[in-house]
């Protein structure tokens, strides 16, 4: 989807993980494992916060490992903060979330659902990601990218669990 004036867009990744459901939802509520495969490449995660359930929140420090042309925190130079606030817990099955980037720049504000969902098939699970009203700020390729790139680590770290 694209941007259009006044609304905010929709974004979807999804990937076949060779494990089960069960596996990746511990992962998925686990904030030592978030820590580690929620960064896309090129970042490194620190979970300041974590309180998993219903109502509850995290807050997670995202740095970039190296600065160019093309990087750009939106917290600091080098770093987005991402508050989420858990609105589902499905075991096994999904985990809904709305995300909140800490910014000065209005292109950031606003709320953004992300929903996980997981489903069994039979070379493991189906996990997408599925992420609505996403700010404006955030170009498409470059969350496409990163979606796609924590979905790769988060198969990387449950195949080494």
């Amino acid at each position: 989807m694209t941007n259009t004036p006044g609304k905010k867009r929709t974004d979807k990744a999804t990937r076949i993980i060779q494990a089960t459901p069960q596996q990746i939802y511990k992962a998925l509520v686990d904030p030592a494992a978030l820590a580690v495969w929620l960064p896309p490449k090129g970042m490194k995660g620190e979970m300041l916060e974590f309180d998993a359930r219903v109502g509850g929140f995290y807050r997670m420090a995202l740095t970039y490992l190296e600065m160019d042309a093309s990087t750009q925190g939106k917290t600091t130079e080098d770093t987005d903060v991402v508050e989420g606030k858990f609105l589902e817990f499905s075991p096994d099955q999904r985990v809904v979330q709305l995300i909140e980037f800490e910014s000065d720049d209005p292109a950031y504000a606003g709320e953004m659902t992300m929903t996980w969902s997981l489903a069994a098939v039979a070379e493991g699970t189906a996990v997408t990601i599925l992420c609505e009203n996403v700010p404006e700020g955030i170009r498409k390729e470059d969350h496409d990218e990163g979606l796609r790139s924590s979905l790769e680590n988060l198969s990387d770290y449950i195949g080494s669990v």
